[in-house]
Order: C-alpha cells, then sequence, then structure tokens
C-alpha cells in the first residue's frame, strides 16, 4: 500500500464572509465524499488584516505536509500574499486585487453578513491590507485565477490584468460567488496537489 504524504487545503474566504460560505461547505462536502484523506482548514478570519494573515501564517507553517490555497474575493489577495511569502500553490476565485482601494468605501461599522459580528473598519486596516499587497507574483505559473465577466462586486478585467501570466479560467457571465464553482473541484485539487515550483 503506498502511503501518500499529508496534503492540507486551506479555504479562505471573503469580506464580511465566514467558513458558513456556500462554496466552503460545497467544498467541504465534496471533500468528505471525494478525498477523505485531505486535511481542510476553513479558518473563520479576524475582520482586521493583520489579524487575519497571523491566523492564516499559523495555519500554514503548522501544518503537516504540503499545503494548497484557495482564496475567494479578499480570501484571494490574503492566499497570493501567502502563496509569495511560502511558494504555496493557490487558486484564487473572483479575487480582489487592490481591496485597499474597494474597501476604502466600508471605513466605519461593518456586520459579518454570516456572523452578525460587528467591527469598526479604520483607515489603518486599509493601510494594512496595502502592505500585503504583491505587486508582481514571482511565480505566476504557481496561482491559477478563475474569475467570471459578470462578477457583480469586482472587475474581472483587473484580476485577469495583474494575473496575466498565470493559468486562468474566464467564464463569460456568473456571479461574484462564481457560479457552478463545483464543476471545478477535481481539476483544482489536482492542480494545487501536483503543482510545482519551478526555479
Amino acid at each position: 500500500m503506498i502511503n501518500t504524504p499529508p496534503f492540507t487545503l486551506v479555504y479562505i474566504h471573503g469580506f464580511n464572509s465566514s467558513p458558513a460560505s456556500h462554496k466552503a461547505r460545497q467544498l467541504q462536502h465534496w471533500l468528505d465524499a471525494e478525498q477523505p484523506t485531505v486535511q481542510y482548514a476553513i479558518p473563520s478570519l479576524s475582520p482586521f488584516p493583520l489579524e487575519a494573515m497571523a491566523q492564516l501564517t499559523a495555519i500554514v507553517q503548522n501544518a503537516p505536509g504540503r499545503v494548497g490555497l484557495i482564496g475567494s474575493s479578499l480570501g484571494g489577495f490574503y492566499a497570493a500574499y501567502l502563496a509569495e511569502r511560502f511558494q504555496l500553490p493557490a487558486v484564487l476565485i473572483n479575487p480582489a486585487v487592490r481591496p485597499f482601494d474597494t474597501l476604502s468605501r466600508y471605513l466605519g461599522e461593518n456586520e459579518n453578513f454570516y456572523t452578525q459580528e460587528r467591527y469598526e473598519l479604520t483607515q489603518q486596516h486599509v493601510d494594512d491590507l496595502q502592505s500585503l499587497f504583491v505587486e508582481r507574483p514571482s511565480r505566476p505559473q504557481q496561482l491559477w485565477l478563475m474569475v467570471q465577466t459578470a462578477d457583480e462586486t469586482l472587475d474581472y478585467r483587473e484580476a485577469t490584468t495583474h494575473y496575466r501570466h498565470s493559468p486562468a479560467v474566464i467564464e463569460y457571465g456568473g456571479n461574484h460567488s462564481f457560479e457552478a464553482i463545483e464543476r471545478f473541484f477535481t481539476p483544482i485539487l489536482a492542480f494545487l496537489q501536483t503543482r510545482q515550483l519551478s526555479d
């Protein structure tokens, strides 16, 4: 019997989202049925960028074996940073590219859609996001971009421009959640498990 090395899949949710998001739960159900040996981490992230990054960094550093990342929206921004810092493969689903620009309109009191947690987003938090920006990914082949053009929250063209050297799925229509993402669970996992760094 061949012993396969442990693999941890980290799902990084978006702004004002949670582990209860539809995509996160869909992926959990699929893994339970199809890939039960994969360890799946869905952290409930702090709304504050540096705290969220500390949470994610601890998960990556303490995970046994290899790690792959999936990031949605703001989670895609975080995944790009972690992929650069730790040389990990990542799948970016309708990712935020410059959230320090787009989230400025949310300054002040906010409420998480899922948890009802209330918190205050300050300019310092927005500045903290900018400190995590990867202007030019050094290993673009390790990032798989997935966007749908009818994303009602973010302009997909910003992501296709920023990640123009990465493999990509660009679908006409859809929405910010990435409609029918379950079609891609098998190739997503294959990408994350097999992608090797090249010098």
